[in-house]
């Protein structure tokens, strides 16, 4: 893919999203070197770099705007107009109401959260479904329910030829006394994305709740709850340029419901309701700031129309930078990739192993060219054990929105050289 997309029938540049250079302009940490090499960052699946524009928001706020909220004096009040504002647009971000968007400080607090208050419901004779596929983080909170409340946890597992989940076996495991289905959207691991909304349907017919953990998707494709139709949605705003956070829909009469753990004097009125204690004000700042970032990427009349046509700009990109990369690699004897191969549904990111040498003696022997990788299991752990790769994990590479052709060209040179030479 050129620096510059300059073919009209991409549907990238159909899209008017903003050329990469322009894009990679706002990012300070790409000026960085090591070794006399830009540094590439192939990390972003376990967190972006951010730019200037979130940092600034959060600064502004820190030093201008600081307070705690709803008090009757300005950086009070300022402070609950930020809030507010944030809400608002992860509402466009998720193409849901303001009143349906919570905060957090992760996903995984948030969805421990979540787990106790919808796990006071439920006991022995109910039943919640996860998957193979899933982060850790939609996993175990719901297994400490089978340890709090006494319910049974099935698992639905994935083929590890294809990296994607075995539908039938999902759907077998969904029944009558199913009350909730976890799934991710995507794989931080594989790539891989879920049919979602297909599973969420499933779910409804035998009314059960589903929740999604969107954290890597969010990074790689617009979100729609609507058109899910899931009942919850968590993500991590530190996935796509922003701060570390955790972002929740949840369907307002749904959280309006919940049995959530909280103090008594605080708000019972929704969206604040489920928000345990003060919360990080310049993380939801940053957050807000960090979906405005990717709003400016593409023109529209409004920041939703500009998020999908970002989105989708950046999602035919990473397609087109994730086909190079798997093309390559799997050209290059002693590499093996996992995941869905091109032209399935899945975000630009994958894992390989190169033969007679760990995870860690290949992020390491990379980071002397300047390319920053991530390894091991990325609390992936299931995917990693069911891929025989439980002593070191995995190798993980994901483009992000700066990502460059180059920058992939250099990371399958030194690929091959690794494989080749063993370092």
């Amino acid at each position: 893919m050129p620096t510059q997309l300059a073919e009209p029938e991409n549907p990238a540049v159909q899209s008017g999203l903003a050329p990469v250079e322009a894009i990679r302009s706002r990012f300070p940490a790409l000026q960085r070197q090591h070794s006399g090499k830009p540094v590439a960052y192939f990390d972003g699946p376990g967190g972006t770099q951010v730019p200037r524009d979130v940092a600034t928001a959060m600064t502004n706020y820190l030093y201008h705007h600081n307070a705690n909220t709803h008090w009757n004096y300005p950086t009070s009040q300022e402070t609950d107009a930020a809030l507010a504002a944030a809400r608002e647009t992860f509402a466009d971000f998720f193409n849901a109401s303001s009143r349906e968007v919570a905060f957090g400080n992760n996903m995984t607090t948030v969805t421990f959260h979540l787990s106790r208050a919808l796990g006071r419901q439920w006991g022995p004779g109910d039943e919640i479904v996860v998957t193979e596929l899933d982060h850790q983080a939609n996993v175990a909170p719901w297994n400490a329910l089978a340890k709090e409340r006494g319910v049974t946890v099935r698992v639905a597992p994935f083929d590890i030829e294809s990296g994607e989940l075995v539908l039938s076996e999902l759907e077998r495991a969904i029944t009558s006394k199913t009350r909730l289905v976890a799934i991710g959207a995507a794989s931080n691991a594989l790539g891989t994305i879920s049919p979602v909304r297909d599973v969420a349907r499933l779910a409804h017919a035998h009314g059960a709740l589903c929740y999604v953990d969107a954290v890597h998707y969010a990074a790689h494709r617009s979100i729609d709850v609507k058109e899910l139709e899931c009942d919850f949605l968590v993500c991590s705003p530190y996935k796509f340029y922003g701060p570390h956070a955790g972002v929740l829909f949840t369907r307002a009469e749904l959280m309006a419901d919940l049995d959530v753990p909280k103090l008594l004097p605080a708000s019972n009125e929704i969206p604040e309701r489920v928000e345990t204690g003060t919360q990080n004000h310049e993380g939801i700042v940053g957050s807000g700031a960090a979906v405005e970032f990717l709003a400016s990427l593409a023109p529209g009349k409004t920041r939703r129309e500009r998020l999908v046509k970002a989105m989708s700009g950046l999602h035919t990109r990473g397609e087109d930078l994730f086909s190079r990369l798997w093309n390559a690699l799997n050209e290059i004897k002693g590499i093996t990739c996992y995941g869905p191969p091109p032209g399935r549904p899945r975000t630009p990111t994958l894992s390989l192993i190169t033969a007679g040498q760990t995870s860690s003696q290949v992020a390491k022997a990379l980071v002397q060219d300047g390319l920053f990788v991530s390894n091991g299991n990325f609390y992936a752990s299931t995917v990693v054990e069911r891929l025989g790769q439980t002593r070191d994990g995995l190798v993980r590479i994901g483009c992000a929105c700066y990502t460059t052709e180059q920058e992939i060209d250099r990371l399958i040179a030194s690929l091959r050289r690794i494989a080749l030479n063993r370092g």
